[in-house]
Order: C-alpha cells, then sequence, then structure tokens
C-alpha cells in the first residue's frame, strides 16, 4: 500500500519553514531540510521544494489567517545563503508518477492562489524579500506575493528556466502570472522564459519582473522599511486577537474510510466511487461574534471548512482510482442557515470574515478537483444555504421527488440564502449560480426571490436547480444506472470535459492557471521529450541535454 499523505501538519513538526512573528509583521523563512523529502531518493538542496514542504506552507498561510489576525505584512524570504528558491524538486518530480506531479502542480497553485489573496480577504500584504538565485517555482513563489524586492548583485536573480532546461512548463501559474499579473510585454516575456540564467538587477525593474532593487548593504534595513510603510498604510485593524486551530478529529477505517466530527467519508473501490456525508450541525447557530470567537475552531462552519478540506486533499493524493465523489447531507437545514446567517451579517468582523473566505477556497477546490461529482439530494438533506453550493459544484444532481414508502425523514428540499450569489465566487470569478445560468443571466437574478424558501423538487426542477427528481419508483434504478455509467467510462475523457464543462464566461487568471496552463502540463508531463528515459526531466544533473523528438504537435 502506498504511503498515505497527510495534509494536517502544526508549527511543531514544521521541518522547512521557520515564522517570526512580531506584532503587525511577520518574518517567514523557507530553510528547507534537505533530508526532509516526502519520498526516498532525492535530496531538497537549494530550498527546492516537494509536496512536504509546500503542505507546511499551506499550514503556515492558514494559521496566519486565524491565530494571528494581527498580522498585516509577511516578508517571505530565505534562511540560507546565495539562495532564495530553487524551485521544485527536479529529481522528485523526474521519480514521481504522472498523477503525482500534477496533483502536486495544482496543491501547489492551491496555495500560491491563498497568499496571492490574503491582501483582499484578509488585509494581510505578502513580500519577496529576493537574496540570491530565485528560479522557477521559487520565482513563482515570490510572483504570488503582492511586492518582490530583489538584491542588486552579481549572483542573485529571477528566473523561469523549465522551458530551456527542463521541457516543461512553470506549473504554479508562472507564466500566466508574468504576463496578466506583473504585466510582462509579451515578447520580453518570450525572452526570460528561454533563458536559463534569468534577469537580475534594473533590467529586472524595467522588465516590470521585480518591484524594486536594493544593494546588498542595505537590503535588509530597505525590506524592514518597506514592510513597515505597508503595516502603517493598511487600513485593518490593530490588535486583533486570533483563534487556536486544534487538531482535527478524525479516524481511518480499514476499509479506507474516514470518520470526521461533522462528515464521513466511504470508500467503495470496487464501484470506483466515494460517498461524503455531511452531518448538520447539531447545536444551535452561535448567539453572536462574541460566542463564535469563544468557539474559535469548534464552531461548526470552521470545523465542517477544516475537515470537508482535508477530505477533498486526501482523496485526491490517496484514492486516486475511485473516479467519482457522491455528496449527501442530512440534518437540519434551518440550522446550517442560521449558521452561515451570523457569518453573513457579520461579515466586518474578522472571524466571520475568515470563514466564509475559507469557505470559498474549499470550494473552489472541489471545483477543480478531477472526480466526476454528483449530489443526492434526498429526504432529510439539509442542503441549504452554503451546503447548496455543492449542488452547483456537482456535475449532476438527482432530487428525491414527494413521499417514499416507509421513509418518514422530512420531504428533500433546497433552500437558498443571500450567500448563495456571491459569496462564495468561483474562479472565473462568478457565482456557481451564475455560472449555472450563463446563457440567461437573468434566471440567477430571479432565484433572489426564493431566498428562504422550502424548495421541493418539482420546483427545484422547474427553476433548474437540480437536474433530475425521481419519485420512489425510479429513484434506486436511476441513481444506480447513473452511477454505473459514469465509473465505467474512460477517466481521462470525464477529467476533460469535466474541467471544459464547469467553468463559462469571463476567462480570469486563475481559470487560465487551472485550465489553459494545467491542461497543457498536463500533457508535456506524459510526453516523452520531458519524461522519457531520454527526457530533459529524466536526464536533469547529468551533464548530457534530454533527446527531443522535434515534431510539432
Amino acid at each position: 500500500m502506498p504511503q498515505r499523505i497527510d495534509f494536517q501538519t502544526d508549527p511543531s513538526k514544521y521541518r522547512h519553514w521557520r515564522v517570526e512573528y512580531d506584532g503587525e509583521i511577520t518574518n517567514l523563512f523557507m530553510d528547507v531540510d534537505e533530508k526532509g523529502g516526502l519520498f526516498p531518493g532525492y535530496e531538497l538542496k537549494l530550498n527546492s521544494y516537494d509536496l512536504g514542504v509546500d503542505i507546511e506552507l499551506a499550514d503556515v498561510i492558514q494559521r496566519m489567517r486565524f491565530e494571528h489576525p494581527e498580522v498585516k505584512v509577511v516578508v517571505m524570504q530565505s534562511a540560507k545563503d546565495r539562495v532564495f528558491c530553487a524551485g521544485a524538486n527536479i529529481r522528485m518530480l523526474g521519480g514521481a508518477s504522472h498523477a503525482h506531479k500534477v496533483n502536486f502542480c495544482k496543491f501547489t497553485n492551491e496555495t500560491r492562489n491563498t497568499y496571492e489573496a490574503a491582501e483582499a480577504d484578509s488585509g494581510q500584504k505578502y513580500i519577496a524579500a529576493i537574496k540570491g538565485s530565485c528560479a522557477g517555482g521559487g520565482y513563482e513563489l515570490a510572483l504570488a506575493c503582492n511586492h518582490i524586492i530583489l538584491t542588486n548583485d552579481s549572483t542573485s536573480s529571477v528566473a523561469l528556466p523549465e522551458v530551456p532546461l527542463l521541457a516543461v512548463l512553470p506549473g504554479t501559474g508562472g507564466l500566466t502570472r508574468v504576463t496578466d499579473k506583473r504585466k510582462v510585454r509579451r515578447d520580453l516575456a518570450d525572452v526570460f522564459c528561454s533563458v536559463e540564467e534569468g534577469v537580475r538587477g534594473q533590467r529586472a525593474v524595467d522588465w516590470k519582473l521585480v518591484d524594486e532593487i536594493a544593494p546588498n548593504s542595505k537590503f535588509d534595513e530597505v525590506v524592514q522599511e518597506r514592510a513597515r510603510a505597508f503595516a502603517d498604510d493598511s487600513a485593518k485593524a490593530s490588535g486583533l486577537q486570533g483563534i487556536e486551530l486544534t487538531p482535527l478529529t478524525r479516524s481511518f477505517g480499514a476499509d479506507g474510510s474516514v470518520t470526521y466530527s461533522t462528515l464521513e467519508v466511504g470508500i467503495d473501490r470496487d464501484g470506483g466511487r466515494v460517498t461524503i456525508t455531511v452531518k448538520g450541525p447539531e447545536e444551535d447557530a452561535p448567539a453572536d461574534t462574541d460566542t463564535l470567537q469563544a468557539q474559535g475552531a469548534d464552531s461548526w462552519m470552521l470545523r465542517l471548512a477544516r475537515e470537508l478540506d482535508d477530505a477533498i486533499l486526501h482523496l485526491r493524493l490517496n484514492e486516486r482510482e475511485t473516479g467519482l465523489i457522491v455528496f449527501h447531507t442530512q440534518g437540519d437545514p434551518g440550522r446550517v442557515l442560521a449558521h452561515e446567517k451570523l457569518l453573513l451579517d457579520n461579515r466586518d468582523h474578522w472571524l466571520a470574515n475568515e470563514i466564509l473566505h475559507y469557505w470559498k477556497r474549499v470550494l473552489k477546490r472541489i471545483d477543480v478537483t478531477s472526480r466526476s461529482l454528483v449530489a443526492l439530494v434526498e429526504h432529510g438533506s439539509c442542503y441549504a444555504g452554503v451546503l447548496a453550493e455543492l449542488l452547483w459544484a456537482v456535475d449532476r444532481s438527482y432530487m428525491m421527488l414527494e413521499e417514499f414508502e416507509g421513509d418518514n425523514r422530512p420531504l428533500a428540499a433546497i433552500t437558498l440564502s443571500e450567500g448563495n450569489f456571491g459569496t462564495y465566487p468561483m474562479s472565473n470569478d462568478l457565482s456557481r449560480l451564475a455560472t449555472r445560468f450563463w446563457a440567461d443571466t437573468g434566471e440567477a437574478d430571479k432565484l433572489r426571490d426564493h431566498i428562504g424558501e422550502v424548495i421541493e423538487a418539482d420546483e427545484a426542477e422547474e427553476l433548474g436547480l437540480i437536474t433530475y427528481a425521481f419519485d420512489d419508483i425510479d429513484w434506486k434504478d436511476e441513481v444506480r444506472i447513473f452511477l454505473e455509467e459514469r465509473a465505467s467510462f474512460s477517466p481521462d475523457a470525464m477529467t476533460g470535459m469535466e474541467a471544459n464543462l464547469r467553468f463559462v464566461g469571463p476567462e480570469t487568471m486563475e481559470t487560465r492557471i487551472f485550465g489553459r496552463l494545467t491542461a497543457w502540463q498536463n500533457w508535456i508531463f506524459q510526453r516523452p521529450n520531458a519524461v522519457g528515459e531520454d527526457g530533459a526531466l529524466k536526464r536533469y544533473g547529468s551533464g548530457v541535454r534530454g533527446k527531443y523528438d522535434m515534431e510539432r504537435v
């Protein structure tokens, strides 16, 4: 059985990052342990990273948001001499399976996106302070920051050398951020992405690859001055007190199942599918934000977000042959709405704001997960407010129609909230309802008239909120046929079809990263020019360049 990758960690377990909190300014040091690779067979030299390094970074960022809301500026820097970060570890990539490489790139993208949005979402601005070489994924770490400062000396540079060196692409959004975020001119971007040695000094500023340069003798002073100025200019409230992100409650069964406090994950490997059953809250919503803060990580909305996030990541990396995820919910929809309403009514409270943005990130993670997704709206379900978002994240939804013999649970229903109209946007910056009704955007607006209504199957189908509604006679057969059919299709074709159908409307930097760039990288990662025995990734470090099939495809 392959090693189970665990996405849960905490500061006491960090091997690769060091954090120094100092009031409103935090110094985040990348100090990768060469011997601390997630798998054997490679060393993480020159601050290169693998998935384990990024799991720690994701944890740092999450704790920065919830445990240290007083932070206004984060300075990301290296603790090693003459190198900022050499990027993703090449020997790790050369030896990893195709699926691991793709999932690794996806997770690193999501992590970069999280701190890239930290200023807009949480009032936390990130500065990249670059001394020494900053190449490939190292520069992509910097690109996701709000401001980049580069040492002006003969050894410090920024580079995206993947194409000439490795025959792959900068897989964490480098190409996209250079053009769409940094606004580097297209021909200069072409030069930059074609040279191994990168760009340094004033040219890096002139080409917009960095924001400013500083001499070695004054570099640390300039960085801290800039951090102080950004903190002083911040509109974020001062003196906020965070909460502790306590360990998740979860247990793993011998059959692969996972039990959390708010959901259960069932594995049917023979059927090629997973069931995720979300349990609605058993307790009433907190009375106010003081109570919410006192509950901390035990509050239902935050607890469920953390557990659902962990479950999705676990399934992506550890259960790769279960190609279909079936969502169920059970519970009191009124309580779900009450828990969400407290957050929606108090968006200006730091913790309510953070929980809502966390839900935005979790739902986006579901959107870009390469599994077939289906939701079953059964009697007794609680698809209301934020949980109703699952119905429009999935590829299809089935709903029970009218009473079922012997089933005395409340009739299947859906309840909309104000949150369904823009609080949890997709990567295309549209709500899931607006995406669903892209052909007629007015349809999504009309649904506002139904906020708070208990919408049963007939009306839900008429309003377009579900795919199908079936009665007691047809339910089992129709659901069974769909599940069996979906599990029989080619997973490659399904991933391609679903990823294309889930996002409509305007293209954003995020959709370009997860759509166009990821699709090309996925293809390139399978080509012999990159990963064949004579490919660039396999030959890296041998002194012999890759041997290429020169046919253009």
